[in-house]
């Protein structure tokens, strides 16, 4: 049953998660590689195929085609296995979204992004085509569109070397809106076939519509081959004429109107890009009818929708020239003017042959929807079961037990009926149907999946209104510190952008509250190793000077900066000051005759900033004359000095000078 992989690990190798996608014969699931520790895309054949072996085969000669393509616009493929019934590729995960969804959400893409994807597409099938290998069902759906806007192709699938021993095949493979009309009509391919598919795609890119569309692949395929697409700035006045030009070139009808090569098409794509003339080989734009044999009576098998791969059995018979090896036409295809007025009478007829074949398809086409898909004719007596809510093996058991068969099994969205169960059927329950009529199911594949947007750096109301355009619900998570993002925008999300979640899930976004702050500890007084602890356990780092102080003990931090309690970044720096102790500076004292007298500092040592008084004394028959300190202070004849402040160590001099022998007296003279 489609999408009951999840949590099963293939080849005790690959544990397989979510589904990402599901396509016509195979579904893809995100996975992990046990051995090499990376994501991985797990492709996984459906249910329906796996007893094929054609189908097996066809599978892995993807993995052999695709592994030996080198390009970087090409998914890689890294192997190739088979796990009891399961079999399955691994690849490379691609993040981003296919470039279907880009159309669908954004509608025409503007037209040089347009040319970028298309240039780069053509370099991959260049890489494919020069190993004889073509891709056959290119589209939008395998065009993956990356984050950095490069495109990587995927799915080969039902690519087909030229020299494969399946080169002969009893189905038409392809989907059926990009399909070229040689494909259509089950005819050998070429290169050229890719070209008008690529064709087709940047029609739809460039326009946002696609070229060519119907209510079943029937009429899709008469289209492509009998019909001459609307000129794409018809529908988008806004696109080149150049870029134009390329996109008619690459979907002429006839493989020899259009680019010789892939190469070829990615010149004409580089030319429009950077402005420079763009040679089309004398191709005209005008778009001619294509005469050919009439398009296989093809029936779609398994899981069908007009967008998907299809897979187309071919009877056996006749049917206009169609053999099982392959079609083969009875004579040469030919290319009317339907301008051309000399030209028409003579293919009247074969006109007519046009009509009756399109009358006679859409006849079919009508029959097979009223028969078997959309009405509920009562052709018989057997009593169709209700299988709606059943699974799908569910079903399957009541309806075959009721001589009925199952026919088309299509997966769709659903948010009401779990996945695997049956949404809807037809024939109808309750109606008349004969034995071995074909019910076909809608089956569930659940809710539908949906890109979560990035929401990096958005603002509240930006985040939501982005939540809500997805289809998404939102919810505000706690705010977030951060160092890059400002403060209230969107720091993280969860889920992660570009995750496929289902629609109207919820998902958190987380404002930024700016960069983490933390409050500075006071390590003032603290000593030298306790304030390195408290600030380092606090997560700072911490610088240390060192000065001296009269007032602070040796080893304590005098001051910090930043303050205490000042809020920073976690992880700043702190600078402390620490204490080396009180200087102290020497006082000294000189005197110009030692036999005079004296002078006594109060103390040998001062310390800085603080005082010492010298004391001057003279000797019997001296005086003092000068006095002057080793900072160019004079003090006169004094007694005494005292130096206050000291920063540096200070020296007195004293000047001595002997006092004036006294004079004889009289008396003293008379005497002798």
């Amino acid at each position: 049953m489609a999408g009951n992989m999840t949590g099963r690990t293939l080849s005790n190798r690959y544990l397989i998660g979510e589904r990402v996608g599901i396509g016509g014969m195979a579904e893809v699931y995100q996975g992990q590689d046990t051995v090499l520790g990376r994501t991985v895309a797990v492709k996984v054949m459906l249910p329906q195929y796996a007893e094929d072996a054609t189908f097996v085969a066809r599978f892995k000669q993807e993995a052999a085609a695709a592994a030996n393509l080198q390009s970087p616009y090409i998914v890689n493929v890294y192997d190739w296995g088979q796990d009891a019934d399961t079999s399955f590729i691994v690849m490379e995960f691609v993040r981003g979204s296919d470039l279907k969804t880009a159309i669908q959400q954004r509608g025409a893409i503007n037209q040089r992004k347009v040319a970028e994807i298309g240039s780069q597409v053509c370099q991959a099938l260049s890489v494919a085509h020069g190993l004889d290998i073509i891709h056959r069902d290119i589209k939008p759906q395998n065009i993956m569109i990356q984050p950095d806007g490069n495109v990587k192709v995927m799915d080969f699938g039902i690519a087909r070397a030229k020299n494969s021993v399946k080169t002969k095949t009893s189905a038409v493979l392809g989907t059926a809106h990009y399909i070229s009309p040689e494909q259509a009509q089950g005819k050998e391919l070429s290169p050229a076939s890719d070209i008008y598919s690529l064709g087709v795609v940047l029609y739809e890119a460039a326009t946002g519509k696609l070229p060519f569309d119907g209510p079943d692949a029937v009429s899709v395929a008469l289209k492509q081959v009998q019909e001459a697409p609307v000129p794409p700035r018809e529908v988008n006045p806004a696109i080149d004429a150049n870029l134009e030009a390329i996109i008619m070139k690459a979907m002429s009808k006839d493989p020899r109107e259009r680019f010789a090569t892939a190469r070829d098409m990615r010149h004409a794509l580089n030319d429009f890009l950077a402005g420079r003339p763009v040679t089309l080989g004398g191709f005209s734009g005008a778009q001619t009818a294509l005469i050919a044999d009439p398009i296989p009576d093809i029936e779609p098998i398994g899981p069908y929708k007009t967008d998907k791969t299809a897979v187309m059995n071919v009877p056996a018979g006749g049917n206009g020239g169609y053999q099982p090896g392959g079609y083969q036409p009875s004579g040469r295809m030919r290319y009317v003017d339907p301008g051309d007025d000399q030209q028409k009478p003579s293919h009247r007829g074969a006109f007519i042959a046009v009509g009756v074949i399109a009358v006679i398809a859409i006849a079919a086409a009508l029959a097979f929807v009223l028969l078997g898909r959309g009405c509920s004719i009562d052709t018989g007596n057997i009593e169709v079961p209700d299988v709606a809510n059943k699974t799908l093996e569910q079903a399957t058991t009541l309806i075959e037990g009721q001589g009925l068969a199952v026919g088309a099994v299509d997966y769709v969205y659903s948010d009401t009926v779990p996945e695997g169960s049956v949404v809807s059927q037809s024939p109808k329950a309750g109606s008349k149907q004969a034995e071995g009529t074909k019910i076909n199911l809608s089956v569930s594949q659940g809710a539908e999946q949906v890109a979560v947007p990035d929401l990096s750096d958005m603002t509240a109301d930006e985040a939501r209104a982005a939540l809500q355009k997805a289809g998404l619900k939102y919810k505000a998570g706690a705010a977030e510190h951060s160092d890059t993002v400002k403060e209230n925008h969107v720091v993280r999300q969860s889920p992660k952008a570009g995750e496929k979640v289902a629609k109207n899930s919820e998902v958190t976004y987380y404002l930024s509250a700016g960069q983490e702050t933390t409050a500075v500890p006071d390590v003032v007084g603290e000593y030298e190793g306790s304030a390195q602890s408290i600030l380092t356990n606090a997560g700072f780092t911490v610088t240390v000077d060192y000065k001296s102080s009269s007032d602070v003990e040796e080893g304590a931090v005098i001051s910090q900066s930043p303050k205490a309690g000042e809020k920073v970044k976690s992880g700043s720096s702190v600078n402390i000051v620490v204490s080396t102790g009180a200087k102290y500076y020497s006082a000294s004292a000189y005197v110009n005759n030692s036999g005079a007298g004296e002078v006594s500092p109060g103390s040998t040592e001062v310390e800085q900033g603080g005082s010492v008084t010298f004391y001057i004394t003279a000797y019997d028959g001296y005086e003092v004359s000068d006095v002057s300190d080793s900072n160019g202070n004079s003090y006169g004849a004094v007694s005494s000095v005292t130096l206050s402040n000291v920063q540096n160590d200070v020296s007195l001099s004293v000047v001595f000078e002997a006092l004036p022998e006294p004079t004889p007296s009289s008396s003293s003279a008379s005497a002798s």
